[in-house]
């Protein structure tokens, strides 16, 4: 079963019903809701208490320890904080992964990627950053800031992106990369740059480690171009959306995602054919 959003909100909920039993049961007896905030003190209220015990916020790791303190279980927060990372390992939100910048989500893929012998991507909108110039990779950087707020840290992002694409010229890694004619045409950059992506891609298809395919927009597709994803091996799945990172690694789900790859990579073309469409891309925007 695939761990989306409604195991993370059953699991958010187990959490909260855990905080609420904590609170009923203090050693001096049972506290209010608004007892409880007013022992935790500054920016916790009646309301913020509601929201944890019915799942719908969820709590930073500080705020499980101040709980268990302040209702009288300190050895409680061993566990309070293994249901939050337990979910959280899942689905990581933007918000808090970005907030100190891009450059440690970098680092966190770069491990995954160091352990992986075969990554299998599938890109719908953009090129994928295994294959991103550095102009690039800047400017779809700074557009996912702009969106989600966080702290700038591109120049950082950029070059430990660069850096990890040095493992498109190590013996034994394959990198088996399928995306939509769309990514050659989104223009989330100035026209030059994508011009110098574009010739980037070409150069990149003649490597022995690159397995490159690209869907046609005229192709006869027997599945729609859903979410961008990454396989790492066979152990696990990153699926990106607009509001978090999934982190998948159970049987079922790598299995499907698995098939998903296969089925779009059907309408893909390769080689000369994958070239040509990547010429008509860039025919299309020096005519502009």
């Amino acid at each position: 079963m695939r761990f989306g959003e409604t195991d993370y909100q059953q699991a958010r909920e187990a959490l909260g019903t855990r905080l609420r039993e904590l609170r009923f049961t203090c050693p001096d007896g049972r506290l209010t809701g608004a007892q409880l905030a007013e022992l935790l003190g500054p920016g916790w209220t009646k309301s913020k208490v509601s929201k944890l015990e019915n799942g719908r916020q969820t709590a930073e790791a500080e705020e499980l320890r101040d709980w268990a303190e302040a209702t009288g279980h300190p050895e409680a927060y061993g566990g309070l904080l293994a249901q939050l990372r337990g979910f959280e390992s899942h689905i990581r939100s933007w918000r808090r992964q970005l907030a100190s910048g891009h450059k440690p989500v970098q680092d966190a893929i770069t491990a995954e990627h160091d352990r992986a012998r075969v990554l299998t991507i599938w890109e719908n909108n953009l090129i994928p950053g295994m294959l991103q110039t550095a102009d690039y990779a800047r400017h779809v950087f700074t557009r996912h800031a702009n969106l989600i707020q966080s702290p700038r840290d591109t120049e950082d992002a950029v070059r430990a992106r660069i850096r990890r694409q040095e493992g498109l010229y190590q013996p034994g890694r394959t990198y088996r990369i399928t995306m939509w004619e769309a990514a050659l045409r989104s223009l989330v950059c100035p026209p030059s740059v994508l011009a110098a992506q574009l010739d980037r891609l070409s150069s990149v298809m003649g490597l022995d480690t690159v397995e490159l395919g690209i869907v046609p927009f005229a192709a006869s597709l027997k599945i729609y171009p859903g979410n961008s994803f990454w396989m790492y091996d066979d152990r696990r799945v990153v699926v990106e959306d607009w509001h978090a990172e999934l982190w998948l690694d159970d049987t079922d789900t790598i299995a499907t995602y698995t098939r998903v790859w296969h089925t779009l990579r059907e309408s893909a073309v390769y080689g000369a054919d994958a070239q040509n469409l990547i010429n008509t891309a860039l025919r299309a925007l020096n005519s502009h």
